[in-house]
């Protein structure tokens, strides 16, 4: 066994970034995901969005890594009848398109189950199959608004000032990341029952259950606005009581620190740490403060604070940027970016599966496809048609087939 879904094929009908992580994670554990788009290729492809690299966005070679690459016009007659084909041939179908689309195409679950009795058919969407939201659109933003993680973020940096979003579109990889699980999981069920199941997994859910303050509402019976005024009393309290008092090095020494080139970030004291930072420094706990810190180590770089304040023992990191962080000694050494090759862009540095397994690790083999690159090996090897088929396919506008296709696939293998 090379890989631990290496007899899984998923149907991949998803778009932007939510469906594509979860699909990926898949794909670097080994299943064969074959991505189907329309014939004018995903948002990732459409220059009007942003910078192309290979005819496609940046995002778009982050969220689509080991996947086979098929074009379907899902609207035509024919088009339904290779979809179905496919899915008869997969473990998996997942969408998350808007909702209702998958019933106006035919595609329903009930439906997907009368082509594959043990299909796993996963509904990845912004509220899910039920409630008075179900028939709402969603993207990153606003599961991240309706959980509460803008209005906490903007608190954060001004409790009087406007929400904030978080970076990195956390609403999407966060529900996506257990939409993932939730499918392992259903592929162990189906393991021992021989039933397949419907996954419905709803960004809002995902959202609401990763806020642990919520869990704090509930203990504690107090809103956000009745805690914050809480601890600013509690704070208050604290430092008339220290007034008279030197800093405590525990509490007064973290946060962010300015040094020569940038910043580090101090998370947290230990005993033992503060211990050996006294003697580094030759001072005694009334004469270790912050300030003395910060003026200790203006003139270093983030890499040499970094290295100082971790020989002591301190939780800390330099502050990067995601591009500084790529020549990482640890990320390195972790083995967390590879190279692959693409057919367009040469030799290409990509990241790795992130977490490391002994005995079946997932890994990244190939770059995100061209618009239909493995069209004809699916169609025609897969699903069993001939080329005249593919061939009148093309001609019927229900597969797209590009011409410089074959020429640059052709080009790339030499």
């Amino acid at each position: 066994m090379e890989s631990i879904l290496e007899d899984i094929r998923v149907c991949d009908l998803t778009h932007v970034w939510y469906g594509p992580w979860t699909t990926m994670m898949l794909a670097e554990m080994g299943a064969e995901v074959v991505k189907v788009e329309p014939p004018w290729g995903a948002l990732g492809r459409i220059e009007e969005y942003g910078p192309m690299y290979g005819k496609a966005s940046s995002s778009f070679h982050h969220l689509n890594l080991n996947k086979k690459g098929m074009v379907i016009n899902l609207m035509e007659p024919e088009g339904s009848k290779l979809i179905k084909a496919l899915i008869a041939k997969s473990d998996i179908i997942i969408n998350n398109f808007a909702p209702g689309t998958m019933e106006k195409l035919g595609l329903s679950y009930d439906e997907c189950k009368e082509i594959r009795p043990d299909i796993i058919y996963a509904v990845l969407s912004g509220f899910g199959d039920t409630g008075p939201y179900r028939e709402y659109s969603s993207y990153a933003p606003i599961a991240e608004a309706i959980a509460g993680y803008a209005r906490q973020m903007g608190d954060s940096i001004d409790p009087e000032g406007p929400p904030k979003g978080l970076v990195g579109f956390f609403g999407d990889l966060a529900p996506a990341t257990l939409a993932a699980m939730a499918i392992l999981g259903a592929l162990r069920f189906r393991d021992k029952t021989g039933k397949g199941q419907k996954i419905d997994c709803a960004q809002f859910d995902n959202m609401f259950a990763y806020n642990t303050g919520i869990t704090n509402y509930f203990v504690s019976g107090k809103n956000e606005v009745e805690r914050r005024k809480e601890r600013d009393e509690r704070r208050k309290q604290r430092e008339e009581r220290q007034k008279d008092q030197p800093p405590n090095p525990l509490q007064s020494i973290r946060g962010y620190i300015e040094v020569k080139d940038g910043y580090v970030m101090i998370g947290g004291m230990r005993p033992k740490a503060i211990e050996t930072l006294k003697e580094t420094l030759g001072v005694t706990e009334e004469e270790l403060t912050k300030e003395l810190v910060e003026e200790f180590i203006k003139d270093k770089t983030k890499v040499e604070a970094f290295n100082f304040f971790a020989k002591c023992g301190m939780p800390c990191a330099p502050i990067y940027y995601g591009s500084e962080a790529t020549e990482d000694p640890h990320i390195i050494a972790r083995e967390m970016i590879v190279e692959y090759d693409h057919p367009l862009m040469g030799k290409t540095r990509g990241i790795n599966f992130p977490v490391k397994m002994s005995e079946s690790p997932g890994r990244v083999t190939s770059a995100a496809p061209l618009l239909g690159q493995h069209q004809k090996e699916i169609i025609i090897d897969l699903l069993g048609y001939s080329e005249e088929e593919f061939t009148a396919l093309v001609k019927g506008g229900v597969i797209a087939y590009q011409p410089d296709l074959d020429k640059d696939l052709a080009d790339w293998k030499k």
